[in-house]
């Protein structure tokens, strides 16, 4: 009995255990060749490993096919190894699995599937599928649109550092979706994205200080962060800033910055703000503007 018992028990590990163990070696060779960008091996050794069923070099491999690196680019033959991964239960495999379906690379667009892999990637932790779990509730793509269902999964992620769910968790308790409208709580979340160089959440912050809304009323911590979205290209952000420049509020009054700032939201698109700068040039001498357009023309966005 005893000899049966820990037959048993032999075959339960080899089967929980063995698809991680079986291949390690290969495994580990494989990830020093990956981390010193050797891919051609590191490819060649992630597949001896993952043909033997190890979760962590089929997901590797998957993504060797997803990036082209060390073989040629294929959705197709990247989904393939995702899917080995993920059905033995690999987090970050079901993710890009998830992601696949819902892009439609490699595999039919289906939302429903998306769903499917993000979920039981999203319940065991990881961060970006709880975060892309929530946008899919958000925007109601493969299942009815739920706030509040999206505010659970935005949290849980923005809860891990990941900087695009705090800034979508803010804009639930700013737009009052899902939960009561609350500035305060929604400072919190854009200030945490914000600080993490999220050029949206760093335009919507400048914006909660410019009205004063959950926080005190401040024109300078305003152009602070309009400035830091400006930079970065944002139009909303350049188009606030310019006009920052324009009345003076926040910071000295300049109509060359204002109109060098104005004249880039326009030219990212941003339509109130050619009449803006065009009424802007009545009050500037023809060496402003031709400073100003000087200064747009050579400007470049930060990276």
């Amino acid at each position: 009995m005893n000899k049966q018992l820990t037959f048993l028990l032999s075959l339960t590990f080899l089967f929980l255990f063995g698809c991680q163990t079986i291949g390690g070696n290969d495994y580990q060779g494989g990830l020093d060749a990956h981390q010193r960008k050797d891919y051609e091996e590191a490819v060649r050794l992630y597949r001896l490993s993952a043909e033997k069923g190890n979760a962590k070099a089929q997901y590797y491999l998957g993504v060797m096919y997803d990036k082209g690196q060390g073989v040629p680019h294929d959705y197709k033959e990247a989904v393939k190894w995702y899917r080995l991964s993920a059905e033995q239960g690999q987090a970050e495999a079901q993710y890009n699995l998830g992601s696949m379906y819902e892009k439609g690379q490699g595999v039919p667009q289906d939302y429903k599937e998306a769903v499917k892999w993000y979920r039981l990637s999203a319940e065991q932790g990881q961060a970006e599928a709880q975060y892309n779990l929530g946008l899919i509730y958000y925007k109601g793509k493969g299942v009815p649109q739920d706030y509040k269902e999206a505010l659970k999964w935005f949290r849980l992620s923005a809860e891990q550092g990941v900087r695009e769910a705090q800034h979508s968790l803010g804009s639930l308790y700013y737009l009052r979706l899902g939960v009561p409208q609350d500035y305060k709580e929604a400072f919190k979340w854009f200030r945490l994205s914000a600080e993490q160089g999220y050029v949206r959440a760093q335009s919507i912050l400048a914006l909660i200080y410019a009205k004063g809304r959950g926080v005190p009323q401040d024109y300078k911590e305003a152009v602070k962060w309009y400035h830091l979205a400006a930079e970065h290209g944002d139009k909303n952000a350049q188009h606030n800033l310019g006009v920052r420049y324009a009345n003076g509020r926040g910071v000295p009054k300049d109509y060359v910055l204002a109109h060098m700032w104005i004249n880039l939201a326009a030219s990212n698109g941003e339509e109130d703000a050619i009449e803006k700068r065009d009424a802007l040039e009545k009050k500037m001498s023809p060496s402003q503007i031709e400073k100003a357009q000087d200064m747009a023309i050579n400007w470049k966005p930060k990276k």
